[in-house]
């Protein structure tokens, strides 16, 4: 018996231009038309139906010929200083285990995002819009984001913005994204980038996580891109739980009440109001940097910002409400000057007070640990960064800092590459 033959059916055996090799790839996996899919995809999802039907009339030997269904080939974007990082269409992952049914937006921490992020790059994951890693995600620039947000699902530049909130620049936090995508021509500069914080307090450049010719790659980048600045639009993922708010190990963006602050508190919200204090100026305060309980250090850097915002009275007690915490996680007001009490932490002979050594270990992130950098540079002790000082304590600043102590002619503990309030008075002297 002769088969069928079906307009789907390529004759000539399959069509060898890129969007034909990419749509036979993902065809099977492929969603349906009304659920996003390309419409490429529906004739290619016939074909494999009518072959499998009319397979068992096939005489032996008989080869059906190749499905194909006809897409534009997609090149790389060529305008300088873009990113050749075409973008597949919206797929399912490309795993052979059948998976589990997903909420719609999986929740997800900011530390599980950047975790995800650092684990393509430490891979070197190379660029492939027709590719899929290990872990089922398409290897270009919406795929890359579609794992870092865990959505079980591969989106793309024109999808992903319903995945998330729309933020300002001032919002942006570790986790967030920048997209950018060309609703004209999709081809032509869209791209998308996962925000892992500033590089510096003047806002204009930070860290990125993406996924670029040739590989997964993180760098400093100014804001909002290299290219096409003006049309890159933060947002932030609508699965985030709640209690991933902040960078830096910040864990709420809503005040959480009264009751978690004040003599005898001992809870994660004290941290995060430290931190943040210590952002705005008032790490002075602390001796050893800000953490879980309530100390008179936390009292008198909170009114230090209050004061600083021309309240008075009970607006001034030392103790955060819902407008204190408000400005903090917002940015909003002003910062404090001078940053340090009245009883020795203040500065003396133009040397900035020394903040505490908490603000200077693995995980810390604050502008004395920019303060810093730049004091070394100055110094010339500069030499391991690669990137230039910034707000996230690096090994760059702890090999810096270690030169300059041993240039003092310390050694063993006294040169650890930790500062303390020798190292930095000779630093700021």
């Amino acid at each position: 018996m002769e088969a069928p033959v079906f307009e789907e059916f390529d004759p000539a055996g399959g069509c060898d231009c890129p969007g034909c090799v990419h749509w036979r790839r993902v065809a099977p996996f492929s969603l349906p038309v009304r659920g996003g899919g390309h419409p490429a995809s529906r004739a290619a999802h016939r074909t494999l139906a009518l072959a499998a039907a009319a397979g068992t009339a096939l005489a032996a030997g008989q080869a059906l010929p190749a499905a194909a269904a006809h897409a534009p080939a997609l090149p790389g974007a060529d305008a300088a200083g873009e990113p050749a990082a075409p973008r597949g269409a919206a797929a399912p992952l490309q795993v052979s285990a059948t998976a589990a049914t997903r909420a719609k937006f999986p929740e997800t921490t900011r530390a599980e995002i950047i975790k995800r992020a650092k684990k393509w790059v430490a891979a070197r994951v190379p660029y492939d819009m027709d590719k899929y890693w290990s872990d089922g995600y398409r290897q270009d620039c919406s795929g890359f984001i579609s794992m870092a947000w865990n959505l079980g699902t591969n989106q793309w530049t024109g999808s992903l913005a319903a995945y998330g909130e729309r933020i300002t620049k001032e919002e942006l936090q570790p986790g967030d994204m920048l997209l950018f995508h060309n609703s004209a021509d999709p081809q032509k500069g869209s791209h998308v980038v996962i925000f892992g914080g500033w590089t510096d307090y003047t806002h204009k450049s930070y860290t990125a996580y993406e996924q670029a010719r040739p590989h997964a790659r993180k760098q400093a980048t100014p804001y909002a891109y290299w290219s096409n600045s003006a049309r890159y639009v933060p947002y932030r993922y609508k699965g985030l739980a709640p209690s991933s708010g902040g960078s830096g190990g910040q864990t709420a963006t809503a005040f959480p009440g009264r009751k978690y602050f004040g003599p005898g508190a001992d809870n994660k919200y004290v941290t995060q109001l430290g931190r943040m204090l210590v952002e705005r100026g008032a790490g002075g305060h602390y001796r050893s940097g800000p953490g879980p309980r309530w100390t008179d250090a936390d009292r008198r850097a909170t009114r230090a910002f209050q004061l600083a915002q021309g309240w008075t009275g009970a607006d001034a007690d030392g103790l955060p409400g819902p407008a204190t915490w408000s400005y903090l996680v917002k940015g909003k007001g002003k910062d404090v000057k001078g940053g340090s009490d009245t009883s020795g932490g203040s500065a003396s002979h133009g040397v900035p007070a020394f903040p505490g050594r908490g603000l200077f270990r693995p995980g810390a992130e604050n502008r004395y640990v920019t303060l810093l950098g730049e004091r070394l540079v100055k110094k010339g002790f500069g030499r391991h960064y690669e990137e230039g000082p910034g707000p996230r304590w690096t090994e760059a600043d702890r090999r810096n800092v270690e030169a300059f102590q041993r240039a003092q002619g310390w050694r063993g503990g006294a040169a650890d590459g930790y500062p303390g309030p020798e190292t930095w008075r000779r630093l700021f002297t």
